[in-house]
């Protein structure tokens, strides 16, 4: 027998496509939360997300020559589940044996440093969590997200990986097909990719719009001969002001902004009276010529109770403010419950429940049961 009869039969394309899709139609039957890889043409990833995660990939030395190898095999649907979860990714890849192989990649959470400088470059750059999302955002912004080593994608120091296939390579095309899965996977849903570095999205966002707010409100603070209060904010906005901020006294003039901020809309807080001093006098024209620049469908769409008016929580109406319904449902949950069940019970964004929370937190009134459920303190 020669050299030549070791190697394995040629087998075609079209071949392996129908081999993968029988194997995949078998394993949906065993397995119905499978999630394949299912390319549209042969374009590896289309939006952002996805293409940065390969691009990202591509430009180190140590995976330009070896990643190609799972190209193919995103291509001819070989990829017959990727599961991302934090820190880790698990995939099934149909090789030539007759099971599918297993392949778990790795991946380092990005280090609270460098996250705390991330959030700061951010700051006054990003307008919407949608925005971040589809990836429209400056070519500035998308340099700091891919810069090697300090941006957001990993580098191969910080990704290991292995497969229970017989290939003795460092990295084998099932893990490359695995990798170059991920671009795809982020295409249909690029919040996994924060998921997946064991990060908050929400934190990108809410920073940018805290800073705005803040330096918004500050440059509001001066001298008048007249005053805003809360009365005169809610009636011109017809908003009821959730906690408006406290300030220091006449000499600082400065305006502590609490503002709690989501992608599409920024509450707007406003001088209150306190025990000592009066309130902080203020331009009002000029104020509220820029809280109208943050345009009147923020204002409109607020999700705040308007004086005088019920607000629907699960289609029963309450005068409660945000923080009293979510004192209210905690507190009288036996189990305790979590950001997404209150949001869905009130109707207010995840965004503002995590503030919610955090302020209750200060005030003593909840805590944290396990991660992510918030119980009555005791």
């Amino acid at each position: 027998m020669s050299d030549w009869d070791s190697y394995p039969p040629y087998v075609s394309v079209a071949e392996k496509k129908q081999k993968a899709a029988k194997k995949l139609k078998q394993l949906q039957k065993k397995m119905p939360d499978i999630k394949p890889i299912s390319l549209t043409g042969t374009v590896l990833a289309q939006t952002w997300w996805g293409k940065s995660w390969n691009r990202n990939l591509e430009r180190y030395a140590d995976y330009s020559n070896r990643i190609g190898r799972g190209r193919s095999y995103v291509r001819h649907g070989a990829v017959l589940d990727l599961q991302i979860a934090e820190g880790v990714v698990t995939a099934l890849i149909q090789g030539s044996a007759s099971k599918p192989y297993q392949a778990r990649i790795r991946i380092k959470p990005i280090g609270a440093s460098q996250w705390s400088a991330m959030k700061k470059q951010c700051e006054g750059q990003l307008k919407s969590l949608h925005d971040l999302l589809i990836g429209k955002f400056s070519k500035d912004l998308s340099d700091v997200f891919l810069a090697e080593r300090s941006g957001l994608f990993p580098t191969p120091q910080e990704i290991s990986f292995d497969c229970n296939c017989p290939d003795w390579a460092s990295m084998c095309k099932h893990v490359a097909a695995a990798l170059y899965g991920i671009g795809a996977r982020l295409d249909e849903a690029p919040s996994l990719f924060f998921t997946l570095r064991g990060v908050r999205i929400d934190d990108l966002v809410t920073e940018t719009i805290q800073g705005a707010t803040a330096e918004l409100l500050s440059k509001a603070a001066q001298k008048s001969a007249r005053t805003v209060d809360d009365a005169d904010l809610s009636s011109l906005f017809g908003i009821d002001l959730d906690t408006p901020p406290v300030f220091a006294g006449k000499k600082e003039k400065q305006i502590v902004a609490k503002a709690i901020p989501t992608p599409h809309k920024i509450d707007i807080p406003a001088p209150r009276q306190v025990t000592k001093g009066k309130p902080l006098t203020i331009n009002q024209e000029k104020f509220v010529k820029k809280i109208i620049k943050l345009s009147e469908r923020q204002v409109k769409t607020a999700r705040l109770p308007i004086p005088g008016k019920s607000i629907s929580t699960q289609g029963k109406k309450t005068n409660m403010l945000p923080i009293e319904q979510v004192e209210a449902l905690i507190t009288r949950s036996e189990n305790g419950m979590n950001a997404t069940t209150l949001a869905e019970k009130t109707g207010i964004t995840k965004v503002k429940i995590y503030a919610l929370v955090h302020r209750l937190k200060q005030q003593g009134k909840i805590e944290t049961k396990i991660h992510g459920i918030y119980v009555k303190r005791k």
